[in-house]
């Protein structure tokens, strides 16, 4: 049995677009929106223990050990399946909080991913995901583990085919937080209902985020950083924000563009380039 699993990536993804179509009784908002998977993110690396124990070995600032998802997700999956082990979580942290990105998120399915086979837990890929929905809406898209279309609260998925586009990130140096983006009063909540057969192979120039208009109020640094990426094509937020992000056909434009951010853009932006992927990382570790 492994006892170790190192630079695990916990990848970041991308809202291409986010429509809010309406809002149940219990206050959950319906979506739609189309997930895109990218080969950045944070890397997580796990050491199995065989006392049960489960300790971050990293600091995170802002981030108690006891709140944070990846501790969180660890402790589930031992409390679901009753393993004796335990294990050391390190992690190499990249994507900001409050981006859109799906850090936290994302962090937590890799750990479900990684531990459930470090652990010999056995579960397969839908109980993954219905273990990732008590820990937050994204999560189960990370454990689907490929770029989805997705409905209702985001655990509706369908496979969706994306073109492998490579994508200039920026970081606009303010956190978003989901909570009042969504209990905005002036938040769209009833975009027209959408069929993924309507949304195009190119991908790019579909839809809108409906959550982008009350972020750029709160935070009119995400306004700024949107504006700025304009010049280059449809730039836009996303998740709930603060990250904006703009699609390239090719690795070379997408690097002119992100040299021109440093060159240009105000010095408290953080920017990066990455690459489409269609699936996981650890996507193999569950099989179909």
């Amino acid at each position: 049995m492994a006892r170790t699993l190192n630079d695990c990536l916990a990848p970041a993804k991308l809202n291409l677009f986010l429509h809010v179509t309406g809002r149940r009784a219990d206050g959950y908002h319906l979506l739609q929106t189309a997930f895109q998977l990218l080969d950045h993110g944070d890397q997580l690396h796990f050491m199995m223990r065989e006392d049960a124990e489960i300790k971050r070995t990293t600091e995170i600032a802002g981030v108690p050990e006891a709140s944070d998802l990846i501790v969180r997700a660890a402790r589930l999956l031992q409390t679901e399946t009753g393993t004796r082990f335990g294990v050391d979580i390190a992690i190499d942290k990249r994507l900001p909080m409050g981006g859109g990105l799906g850090g936290g998120s994302s962090d937590a399915a890799t750990t479900l991913i990684a531990l459930n086979h470090l652990w010999n837990t056995g579960l397969g890929r839908k109980q993954l995901m219905h273990l990732g929905l008590q820990l937050g809406a994204d999560v189960p898209f990370f454990i689907f583990g490929r770029n989805a279309f997705a409905e209702g609260v985001g655990e509706t998925l369908t496979p969706l085919n994306t073109p492998p586009y490579w994508y200039v990130v920026i970081e606009p140096g303010v956190s978003a937080p989901t909570a009042a983006i969504f209990s905005d009063p002036e938040l769209t909540r009833d975009t027209k209902v959408v069929r993924i057969t309507d949304f195009p192979e190119a991908s790019t120039g579909f839809g809108k985020n409906d959550l982008q208009v009350v972020a750029t109020r709160l935070f009119p640094a995400i306004a700024e950083a949107i504006e700025w990426l304009r010049q280059y094509g449809d730039a836009r937020m996303t998740g709930s924000g603060a990250c904006v992000f703009c699609a390239f056909s090719h690795e070379h434009e997408a690097e002119e563009v992100l040299q021109a951010v440093r060159k240009t853009g105000p010095g408290n932006w953080k920017a990066w380039k990455a690459k489409a992927i269609e699936r996981h990382p650890l996507s193999h570790l569950l099989g179909s």
